[in-house]
């Protein structure tokens, strides 16, 4: 219900505007079936969602429950819990001055069940932004009952001369103050047992005990929980109790398709104006930074209880322009475009986002992260030339020979870190087989995206063992195979 709050000042003033109460679940059921027969979007800017994860949170909400969103890392969980906050009303009433949000047709606590007493119609009225009504909570090993729930505040009984057996010298804690609002715990199985176990009476009755006080304080609120399933095993769990009172549990998964983990990583990459214009992005080149995180999701040295979170591929998009921003400008360019090189830029954003079985450790973090691009060159490679078979008779003649042959008649190819843009397309340039398979077999391609294509095909080549690169202080060097050795001989 949405009222014009500027006009309303007083209890007296709520009544006459034909203001009913309802709870915080009601509000979010009836105005997202407002919304739903509008055909309005609730969740935006979450993609991959549209026909799993969505129907089943709206499902949720029709049926007022209590949610459990379990799923790994990365996979937007405490993003969906935000949105919810759009399908509250812009304005709530509540009595001026009180700690929990009281409803002045329904107050609950002391002070604004008095207030109202004594003043009646005139009860002063103040209304709290929607905005306002979501509170987030990390579960950490050292929540406590009190920064939950509430505690005797002995001050306050100082202050006011009060004996602790007067309620009003309780302190009320995060849940109380979240009265009438959306109240998130992150990573639930963290809190201990014994704290879980304090949230049972909130969850199925709706009131709270504080030390001893028979205190039935009946509050309104509507939970989200987060949990990742590998907490279940590594750090704590939920207790089965616990779990029993939560409405609906809705596991949440990573993108299905390049196209939705590219969607996503666009929209949650900050990058400026500047950085955008400098660098041309080729969309195979957004192609491979997604692939990278794929490969990483079935990797045999990735810990796939942990997941590969979204964050990878998005901060790694970041530290990808920026590796080309910083080269072209030490290069003295005014413009560039994206290269295969670059991605060496984005080993420091894998590292620091996967996590490793025995495996990967003796096998080292660099070396995974370098594993897992060329996986992702080596998966990408047959979508844009012809499949390279492992198995393959040496008297085959097969589309790369002149390539390779190229490579075994020079001394080497050097492509530099810092090349200037200029000498850099000039040295794809003149490779004449490389230009004869682009016209081949990408006769659709830009001349921008060309040089990517390019790239791309001498570490596809690499990647499958028919070329060899060397990295060197300044840059690159791509040789064939075996020449230089039977040269030598």
């Amino acid at each position: 219900m949405n009222l014009d709050h500027t006009n309303i000042a007083t209890l007296g003033e709520l009544k006459s505007a034909g203001y009913t109460s309802r709870s915080i679940k009601d509000e979010l059921r009836e105005n997202l079936l407002e919304k739903i027969a509008k055909k309005e979007q609730v969740f935006e800017g979450v993609w991959g969602y549209e026909n799993s994860v969505i129907p089943e949170l709206e499902r949720a909400i029709l049926s007022r429950h209590n949610i459990n969103l379990l799923g790994l890392r990365g996979q937007a969980k405490t993003r969906l819990a935000r949105l919810m906050v759009q399908l509250l009303d812009e304005w709530m009433p509540i009595v001026e001055g009180s700690e929990i949000h009281d409803d002045p047709l329904a107050p609950i606590s002391r002070y604004a069940t008095e207030l109202i007493k004594e003043k009646g119609d005139d009860t002063p009225i103040s209304w709290v932004h929607r905005n306002e009504r979501f509170y987030e909570k990390l579960a950490t090993p050292d929540v406590t009952v009190a920064d939950l729930i509430g505690d005797v505040d002995p001050i306050k009984a100082a202050n006011l001369k009060l004996s602790y057996a007067d309620d009003r010298v309780i302190h009320f804690g995060m849940i109380p103050r979240a009265n009438r609002c959306i109240f998130v715990i992150n990573e639930l199985p963290d809190l201990q047992a014994r704290i879980q176990v304090a949230l049972f009476n909130i969850l199925q009755e709706g009131d709270i005990q504080i030390r001893g006080f028979k205190l039935r304080l009946h509050l309104d609120i509507q939970f989200v929980f987060t949990a990742n399933p590998e907490d279940y095993t590594n750090r704590g769990s939920i207790v089965t109790p616990l779990k029993d009172r939560i409405g609906s549990q809705i596991l949440t998964h990573y993108p299905e398709n390049i196209e939705i983990a590219k969607k996503i990583t666009k929209q949650e990459a900050r990058l400026d104006k500047r950085q955008s214009e400098f660098v041309y992005v080729p969309e195979i080149a957004m192609d491979l930074l997604e692939q990278i995180s794929f490969e990483a999701r079935k990797s045999e040295y990735v810990d796939a209880k942990s997941g590969v979170s979204a964050r990878m591929s998005i901060t790694a998009f970041e530290n990808l322009l920026s590796t080309a921003e910083r080269r072209a400008i030490m290069a003295g360019d005014t413009k560039t475009t994206l290269r295969l090189s670059d991605f060496m830029g984005v080993v420091p954003s894998i590292t620091g986002k996967i996590e490793l079985v025995y495996e990967g450790e003796q096998e080292g973090a660099g070396s995974v992260a370098e594993n897992l691009i060329e996986d992702a060159i080596k998966s990408l490679f047959p979508n844009y030339y012809p499949k390279i078979d492992k198995l393959q008779r040496k008297e085959e003649e097969n589309e790369y020979d002149e390539l390779v042959s190229w490579f075994f008649d020079s001394e080497g190819f050097d492509l530099l870190d810092d090349e200037k843009e200029a000498d850099y397309k000039s040295k794809l340039d003149s490779i004449g087989p490389l230009n004869h398979l682009i016209k081949e077999y990408q006769p659709e391609a830009s001349k921008e995206d060309s040089y990517f294509l390019k790239e791309l095909l001498l570490w596809g080549l690499v990647a499958h063992k028919k070329l060899s690169k060397h990295r060197f202080q300044q840059g690159y060097q791509f040789k064939d195979l075996y020449g230089s050795y039977i040269r030598g001989l």
